[in-house]
C-alpha cells in the first residue's frame, strides 16, 4: 500500500512506529505497526528497542488470509504477542470477521487484546441525517441476541474522527 510517512510517500513497508492516533483504549501509545505476518520474537524486539509497548498488527489492510491456515499464523503471532504482555490490535475487514471467528474468540480472552473491526463505508458524508448502520447477524436469530441500530451522526462524532493527514508521521522501519 503506497501511504504517506515521516519521510514522503512509500510503498511496501512492512515495519513502522508512530503515535496510536485512532481513538481506541491504546490511543496515545507508542505503537509499533505491523503489516503482514511476521515472527513474534522479531516484532517483540523491534517494539523493545523502540519503546513501544503497543502493537498494530494487520496495518495497512494486511490482514486478508487466503485460508484456515493463514488465520492459524495470524493467531499465533498475536497469541505470543500478547503473552510477552505487550497491548495488541489486530485490524480485521469485516469482510473476513466470521471467517476469523474462532481466532477472534480466543483472543478476546487477554485484557489487552483490541479487536479492530474495519467496516468500509465510502462517501458516508454524502448520506442524510437518517442514515442508519446496523450491526445484524448472518441470519434471523442464528448467532446474536438482536440487531443494533446506530445513526450515523451519531457514529461520526468529531472526538472519535482522525483526519488523514495525521497519518503521515510514521516513522518506518523496515
Amino acid at each position: 500500500m503506497e501511504r504517506e510517512y515521516q519521510v514522503g510517500t512509500k510503498n511496501n513497508v512492512t515495519v513502522f512506529t508512530g503515535i496510536e492516533i485512532e481513538h481506541t483504549p491504546a490511543y496515545g501509545k507508542k505503537t509499533l505497526f505491523v503489516v503482514g505476518i511476521h515472527t513474534a520474537d522479531e516484532l517483540a524486539e523491534i517494539a523493545t528497542v523502540n519503546n513501544c509497548d503497543h502493537i498494530y498488527l494487520g496495518a495497512n489492510h494486511s490482514y486478508a488470509p487466503m485460508d484456515y491456515d493463514q488465520v492459524i499464523s495470524w493467531e499465533l503471532m498475536t497469541l505470543e504477542l500478547l503473552r510477552k504482555d505487550f497491548w495488541i490490535t489486530l485490524d480485521i475487514d469485516s469482510k473476513f470477521y466470521e471467517f476469523s471467528e474462532d481466532m477472534m474468540v480466543s483472543l478476546c480472552c487477554y485484557d489487552k487484546f483490541i479487536p479492530m473491526i474495519s467496516v468500509k463505508l465510502p462517501y458516508i458524508t454524502n448520506l442524510n441525517y437518517n442514515a442508519c448502520v446496523k450491526i445484524d447477524d448472518r441470519d434471523f436469530k442464528a448467532t446474536n441476541p438482536g440487531v443494533w441500530v446506530h445513526h450515523v451522526h451519531d457514529l461520526m462524532d468529531r472526538k472519535k474522527f482522525t483526519n488523514w493527514s495525521q497519518y503521515g508521521k510514521d516513522e518506518i522501519i523496515k
